[in-house]
């Protein structure tokens, strides 16, 4: 089969002690609860422990070694054992249900860090990352994480009894035996860590894909009008069939991975038992060990093979679980490029002059340098056109007033204040922005009008849609059907409503006249807005 590449913007990944370090402050915000999870696993596996030692008293107690078998010995023995039957089903109880809820929390929890950091990220963060990548990180990959944060204590700390306690128990009947058995877990350890290598890395190759594959079907039905209105369908169909292809490869060599390594399981388990039938019955036909011992032998052998292949099952979960961390932990060190400096300050309120001094910028990705020295100085109350080709800068030059972007040289004031020392937010809060391709959020009209100013009266919200005598007509708590054509007809409207709403805001407009669909929208209604509601303020200020 073909190999398939794939786009992994995090090929060179972290080990798993790493990832496991930056999983752990997550963990320890639940350490009691996971103190008591631990400790419910511990109790899982008394049973497992005793049942071969009971058995090995009473096959010892038949052939006459040790004590006399009575029927009061195999009632005391029966009652133990139906003690810690009940003892065990009360920890399974607590590990099934708090345990998973733990993992809720931690899941919740990171998801919470994850959507807060990328609230912070820049504008180049977001051109150069599919938001179906985004999304697929901080729900898919996140879920497989509660999973991993309560099976992977459990599974590992029961292993670990499990196997101590074995390794001890055998010894005191046979240390040749025991070691001829325990030979088995190195050589088992060293195949199993690198198979599980080679399973991560195709779980993290179909986690990329998926996000690919995501974007796609993002894509392909955000822009389901452009694709009718041109009979893209067949193209549509085979872009996004040839990403399911290759998702498909991905997932078929992941399976191949998975069955070297179950396989590999397996045929160590049968060392194991080998090694048992051969040394163990050579052992009791020299009268090294006893019948009894003998079962107990196979007993726990096969008590520590059912712990690995339980240690191989979860593997599955463990690398999916390690991949939805890996992946979370590349969000959260993506850097905050732009940010509050240490020593800065509120925004003064002021006429509103806005003044540019020989700003120059350039795209932080690929370096294209857009501005070249530009001064401007817009006094209080003057309106600005900016007007040139498509690539001219005239987007980028609004996006740097509230600091979409940072200024590669020179510097911008507002009323004398550098931008890059004051608050971004009260900077973004005194500047409203009416942008070329606008978005309006899911919900009513009047909530997207009030979407600035939280709280925004009924009597405020009427008058920021005063301009427009449509609005009022169909309902200010109509829904919205964003990306509808209701929506798209009125965006720039509502939004100019948003900014309206909010008292002494500085107008920043970017190719705000347009004609809407089936030419409904004149331009005039925009006009009259801006004139009325930005322009007519004596402190209003604008670019467009």
């Amino acid at each position: 089969m073909p190999k398939t590449k794939t786009n992994d913007p995090g090929a060179h990944h972290a080990s798993s002690g790493a990832l496991i370090r930056r999983f752990l402050p997550y963990l320890a915000n639940y350490k009691m609860v996971l103190c008591l999870d631990l400790f419910c696993a511990a109790l899982t596996t008394l049973c497992d422990i005793v049942l071969p030692k009971i058995m090995s008293i009473i096959t010892n107690s038949a052939m006459g070694v040790g004590i006399t078998l009575t029927a009061g010995i195999v009632l005391k023995l029966a009652a133990l054992y139906f003690v810690l039957r009940i003892i065990d089903g009360a920890a399974s109880y607590y590990m099934s249900s708090i345990g998973h809820i733990m993992g809720v929390h931690i899941e919740t929890d990171m998801r919470r860090d994850a959507f807060d950091h990328l609230l912070q990220l820049d504008h180049t963060y977001y051109n150069n990352t599919k938001v179906g990548t985004i999304m697929g990180r901080i729900t898919n990959d996140l879920f497989d994480v509660t999973e991993f944060a309560h099976h992977c204590p459990e599974e590992f700390f029961i292993a670990g009894i499990k196997i101590v306690a074995s390794f001890v128990i055998l010894c005191r009947a046979s240390i040749p035996l025991t070691l001829a058995v325990f030979a088995c877990v190195p050589l088992m350890g060293v195949v199993s860590v690198y198979l599980n290598g080679r399973l991560r890395a195709r779980f993290r190759q179909q986690r990329v894909q998926i996000g690919e594959l995501n974007s796609t079907i993002e894509d392909s039905l955000l822009g389901q009008g452009v694709v009718k209105a041109f009979a893209a369908e067949d193209e549509e169909r085979e872009k996004f069939a040839r990403g399911n292809r290759a998702f498909e490869q991905i997932k078929t060599l992941g399976y191949y991975a998975m069955g070297a390594f179950n396989t590999s399981t397996r045929l160590f388990d049968g060392l194991m038992y080998l090694v048992v039938i051969l040394a163990g019955g050579l052992s009791l036909v020299y009268g090294k060990i006893t019948a009894g011992d003998l079962v107990a032998y196979m007993l726990y052998v096969t008590t520590l093979i059912a712990t690995i292949r339980r240690i191989v099952e979860f593997a599955e979960q463990f690398q999916r679980g390690m991949t939805g961390i890996e992946r979370f932990a590349e969000i959260m060190d993506t850097p905050v490029t732009i940010g509050d400096v240490p020593d800065a300050v509120p925004l003064q309120p002021g006429p509103g002059d806005i003044r540019f001094e020989n700003v120059s910028f350039e795209y932080p990705d690929d370096h294209n340098k857009v501005l070249h020295n530009v001064s401007l100085d817009i006094r209080p109350g003057e309106r600005l056109a900016l007007v040139g080709p498509s690539g001219g800068g005239k987007t980028t030059l609004c996006n740097l007033i509230p600091r979409f972007y940072e200024v590669t040289s020179g510097r911008i004031l507002i009323d004398g204040q550098d931008i890059r020392h004051v608050t971004l937010k009260s900077l973004r809060q005194d500047i409203g922005i009416v942008q070329q391709d606008v978005y309006l959020f899911s919900g009513t009209v009047a909530q997207n009008i009030a979407y600035g100013k939280p709280g925004a009266t009924a009597e405020e919200i009427a008058e920021a849609v005063a301009f427009d005598g449509r609005l009022p007509a169909r309902g200010r708590q109509e829904r919205l059907a964003v990306n509808g054509q209701h929506a798209v007809a009125h965006a720039k409207l509502v939004v100019i409503a948003e900014c309206v709403v909010i008292p002494d805001m500085h107008p920043v407009v970017h190719e705000v006249f347009y004609i809407g669909v089936a030419g409904q929208e004149p331009k005039q209604f925009v006009d009259h807005a801006l004139q009325k509601y930005f322009f007519g303020r004596q402190q209003g200020k604008a670019l467009r």
